[in-house]
């Protein structure tokens, strides 16, 4: 059975950066919460909730993104989307009124879809990442692909 656990965004950044698939761990300004799923005792995913990293949501405090969701290879079936769906709850228990996250458009979503989230939108990729004069940025492959926009609104 899985279950939720209270974890710090130190040590759920420490799960993404031994587990997740092509991201590594998020930012320390950007995270508000993370949430750890447990299996007889044993982390076997977390999820990282944080300030939209778009401008244009960030500016509503109302919304939150889920930066990142990780699962061991271990872990059991649908634990990705029980993430999501405590992340909503627990968004939405704080006052929360959106909650956005983004997958490649080569991932299938099957967690959020199973989490009851819908595709609102398609990004384009960024040859140039978000490098700007005054705040530079480290351009990754991962930026350059077309991402896919999921959102739960109250």
């Amino acid at each position: 059975m899985i279950q939720a656990a209270p974890i710090t965004l130190r040590e759920a950044n420490a799960f993404v950066e031994q587990f997740h698939r092509h991201s590594g761990r998020t930012s320390r300004d950007g995270g508000k919460f993370a949430i750890a799923a447990e299996v007889d005792g044993m982390i076997v995913g977390v999820a990282i909730v944080g300030r939209p990293i778009s401008r244009l949501i960030g500016q509503d405090r109302f919304a939150g993104e889920v930066l990142r969701t990780c699962v061991s290879p271990d872990a059991p079936r649908n634990v990705n989307s029980f993430l999501y769906g405590a992340c909503w709850r627990a968004w939405r228990a704080m006052g929360g009124r959106r909650l956005v996250t983004y997958t490649l458009q080569l991932e299938s979503g099957e967690s959020l879809r199973g989490a009851g989230w819908k595709v609102l939108a398609e990004t384009k990729g960024s040859t140039s990442g978000w490098d700007r004069k005054g705040r530079r940025r480290e351009w990754k492959p991962i930026y350059g692909q077309q991402k896919l926009r999921w959102e739960m609104v109250v």
